[in-house]
């Protein structure tokens, strides 16, 4: 009786498909609902013994291959996605439970059947989902952003919503914002393929579309995949240029591509963590070994001590970048990320290092043949500060750096970077004593030449971060030296000529002649150390003031005293009043005192 009931059914299903007209589809829909409705109880899809089996199998091939053979997209028609999506659901599940039975004849060769239709609606849900993303990816708003926000946070409209990036202004950027209605439909698919164990080509066409979106928004920051071979054969300047739209796009790409990227991932593929984990690595490994490699190509092109400004820039980059990829790279298949970005950031540090030891034997190879005229500044002197001065205002950085290789500091309570700086200084003033010594018998212009570079090192460390790094006890220590030159110089330098004014005053017998010949003397020792004191060099104005302040007060007292013993009558003897001698000695030093001319 059974049978006959179902016999009417399908009958009455041809009546009514007949008054629809001649669409063969639809009769084909209607009875493949019918046949597989519950008018007729059934456990399974293989109950009847094979007939149940192979007639579902082709109720199925008919439905699904409507689809599979259609020119157009699927999902540009709702209603035609959920159909396929129903008959693929149908079909998972058939196959699904015809496999434990699959070596009964009358099932072995229907399952065969069934996979091969189950692979070919897969291969097709491969197209629609690829045409989806490039679909939702061409229809986004696409809008312009710049590096204003870049501090902040990405933002989400709500929990159930794309991620969009906070607006920038100063460059072109497209970021990630798939339609939420794409990102379910690219859900669904999901759901179906990996029900049916395609999960890897699921991910695969993923990960590749989204790749190709990373790439474009590369190119639209100028982000260029340059080997090391292109960085050796360009300008510094170019290079420089690189580096400077690379420091941007390593910024985007860690705080609003790739973040972008990973709730996105989570929409697509939710669910399926494993999925996620996969399809989100895939889509940001080229991307991210891209920024990171470049960074490793700028330090190997880097290793002179003019680039380490830049090198430290880079250096800066992928050190921030690294907290954000800790937010983002956490899970198995991408953690392997985060310990590359560290693995560069310590390479770029190494060469950092190794700038500073480049540096320390330019002190070492920097052997002067000849004095520096009139006790001036060093050449090396100058460039050595200003290069540690200006190397310090990324003090916090370079502390890092040594501090990653050599540990926290001393025993003295030293920084790594303090320890390496007094050494250079002390590398830089051991040069500099043995330049001096090119004043051969010359005490007083060897002091001055130290008194010039060492004053010179004191105003270079003062109020800044170098002066922070060396510490006050530094400065306190080469003050002190300064003022020991600046007494030796003296001595040496004015000994003679104060000599000659020293009277015995326990003795009442002193000729007018006697003094005479003394006061002779001093002009002829005056006059040639102040002829070769003119042609000296103090390096600052505020250092030559001090100088010659110091000399005439003790010159002038002398001087003083000792032409009050002519008395009244010795105007026509002294050659110079107490006011020339001031101003003579006021004018030593010239090579810089340019203000007093």
């Amino acid at each position: 009786m059974a049978e006959i009931a179902d016999e009417k059914l399908i009958a009455l299903a041809r009546q009514i498909a007949q008054t629809l007209g001649p669409n063969n589809s639809a009769t084909d829909d209607i009875l493949s609902i019918l046949s597989n409705s519950d008018a007729k109880p059934r456990e399974s899809f293989s109950d009847d013994g094979g007939g149940g089996v192979d007639h579902t199998l082709k109720s199925l091939d008919r439905r699904i291959s409507r689809y599979i053979s259609s020119a157009s997209s699927i999902w540009l028609n709702p209603r035609n996605s959920a159909s396929f999506l129903d008959a693929v659901d149908q079909l998972i599940a058939a196959v699904r439970e015809w496999n434990p039975i699959a070596d009964r004849d009358n099932i072995s060769t229907s399952l065969d059947r069934a996979e091969d239709l189950l692979q070919q609606s897969m291969y097709r849900l491969e197209d629609e989902f690829r045409a989806l993303i490039e679909r939702g990816w061409s229809t986004a708003d696409h809008s312009d952003y710049s590096d204003e926000d870049l501090d902040g946070d990405v933002s989400v409209d709500s929990v159930d919503s794309i991620p969009v990036a906070r607006p920038m202004t100063d460059y072109k950027l497209v970021v990630d914002a798939l339609p939420e209605r794409t990102a379910d439909d690219l859900n669904d698919i999901v759901k179906r393929m990996v029900a049916a164990g395609y999960m890897k080509e699921c991910s695969g066409v993923y990960s590749a579309c989204r790749r190709d979106f990373l790439e474009q928004s590369f190119s639209r920051l100028g982000l260029q995949k340059l080997t090391g071979d292109d960085l050796q054969s360009m300008k510094w300047s170019q290079v420089e240029d690189e580096i400077e739209k690379w420091s941007k796009g390593i910024t985007v790409a860690a705080q609003i591509l790739f973040p972008s990227e990973l709730r996105l991932c989570d929409r697509v593929f939710y669910g399926f963590p494993s999925a996620v984990d996969l399809s989100f690595a895939e889509v940001c490994r080229d991307s991210t070994f891209q920024l990171l490699n470049f960074a490793d190509e700028v330090a190997i092109v880097s290793r002179i001590p003019d680039r380490l400004f830049k090198l430290l820039d880079v250096y800066e980059a992928v050190r921030d970048s690294i907290a954000q990829f800790e937010l983002i790279f956490f899970r198995d298949h991408s953690f392997s990320l985060i310990d590359e970005a560290v693995a560069v950031r310590r390479r770029v540090g190494d060469v950092i290092r190794v700038i500073f030891l480049e540096l320390e034997n330019s002190i070492r190879r920097d052997v002067a043949k000849s004095a520096i005229p009139g006790g001036g500044l060093h050449p090396i002197n100058r460039y050595m500060m200003n290069y540690l001065r200006a190397a310090c205002s990324s003090r916090q950085t370079l502390e890092q750096v040594f501090e990653e290789s050599d540990g926290k500091g001393d025993e003295r309570g030293l920084s790594q970077l303090a320890i390496q700086l007094t050494w250079m200084m002390e590398l830089l003033e051991n040069n500099l004593e043995s330049k001096s010594k090119l004043y051969r018998g010359d005490t007083a212009l060897c002091c001055v030449f130290m008194i010039n570079n060492l004053s010179y090192m004191l105003q270079k460390v003062k109020d800044n971060e170098m002066g922070a790094v060396l510490g006050g006890n530094w400065i306190k220590k080469h003050a002190a030296k300064v003022k020991q030159y600046h007494v030796t110089y003296q001595k040496s330098s004015w000994s003679k000529v104060l000599d000659v004014l020293d009277v015995d005053n326990s003795s009442h017998g002193t000729t007018t002649k006697i003094l005479r010949e003394k006061l002779k003397l001093f002009n002829s020792h005056f006059e040639e150390t102040c002829k070769t004191q003119s042609t000296w060099v103090i390096f600052n104005e505020e250092l030559c003031e001090e100088f010659t302040v110091s000399v005439s007060e003790t010159v002038s007292e002398a001087y003083s005293g000792f032409i009050r013993r002519f008395g009244k009558h010795g105007d026509r003897h002294i050659k110079y009043s107490v006011e020339d001698i001031e101003a003579l000695i006021d004018d030593l030093f010239r090579g810089m005192c340019s203000g007093k001319r």
